[in-house]
């Protein structure tokens, strides 16, 4: 679907084919679908692929992913951005995928955001986490959050949703019982931010988003690992493919360094002062949104 978090990865692909020679129009052609949230359109658009005998094809985000993975053939599958490659049996292992797929997967910092919740607010006891129940990779991203979350005794009460509609009711029965929301990288809660953010703002309770887009739109603070760059890997594993390697013996690769990202109107909104550690750290390395 098209939200700012897929579409930096997106542009992070082109970026990572040209640095590595391939220009659409000029050495490919780059044949761009987007399922619009809908994941009925998945299979037709990973059937037209296949009907176009693409050289490699590329999933952004895991249930993309999964279509493409699951058509016959064997043509090459790169993930672009897929949390638990794993867990959602698109390889074997990280180090040998052994099949048609690789890939970059999106492994955010989960116990370092975990910490710079804690660090803002360090008196905290309860975070709700809100995430789409039939999304394998933020599911996963849930259960780490959680079991880290429990060694410091702090509870996590999860709610789930199954499309952006269930956003608004789910959000308003969770802001009266959390003191803080952590959101995992969910594209369906993504696209519903400006929903979820209403319904926190009015309550004064802050958001932790996993991924840095989120901050724009008026989350408090995250550190993550860049959108654009996860596609920049994905896009020159998709060139290696192109120049003759095999998926099977390319090791699922992501990226190491996160960012510091600090939303300063939405931290003035809602009371809350943010340490100096923090705001250091997102000098030196991110950003604050003013």
């Amino acid at each position: 679907m098209s939200h700012p978090a897929l579409d930096q990865i997106h542009k992070g692909i082109i970026q990572g084919l040209k640095e590595e020679g391939y220009i659409n129009h000029k050495n490919i052609k780059i044949d761009f679908q987007n399922a619009q949230g809908d994941q009925s359109n998945l299979k037709s658009m990973s059937d037209h692929f296949q009907n176009q005998n693409a050289a490699v094809t590329i999933g952004i985000a895991t249930p993309a992913v999964q279509s493409l993975a699951n058509e016959s053939g064997n043509t090459p599958v790169i993930m672009g951005a897929v949390s638990d490659p794993i867990g959602t049996s698109l390889v074997k292992s990280m180090s040998h995928p052994g099949g048609k797929v690789t890939g970059v997967q999106d492994k955010q910092p989960v116990g370092v955001q975990l910490d710079l919740i804690r660090t803002i607010m360090p008196k905290i006891k309860t975070i709700g986490v809100i995430y789409t129940s039939s999304d394998d990779s933020s599911a996963a991203e849930y259960r780490e959050f959680k079991n880290l979350a429990e060694k410091h005794h702090i509870t996590i009460r999860p709610y789930t949703v199954t499309s952006t509609n269930d956003i608004e009711q789910v959000a308003q029965t969770m802001v009266n019982k959390v003191e803080a929301v952590y959101v995992p990288t969910d594209n369906t809660v993504a696209s519903g931010i400006a929903t979820l953010l209403k319904a926190t703002n009015a309550e004064k309770i802050p958001v932790f988003p996993a991924a840095d887009t989120m901050i724009k739109a008026g989350g408090l603070a995250t550190r993550s690992v860049s959108q654009f760059d996860m596609g920049i890997l994905t896009g020159k594993m998709a060139a290696q493919v192109l120049k003759g390697k095999k998926t099977e013996d390319m090791p699922v690769r992501r990226v190491t360094n996160y960012e510091t990202v600090i939303n300063e109107k939405t931290a003035q909104n809602l009371g809350i002062t943010i340490p100096d550690s923090v705001i250091k750290a997102a000098q030196k390395k991110g950003r604050i949104i003013k």
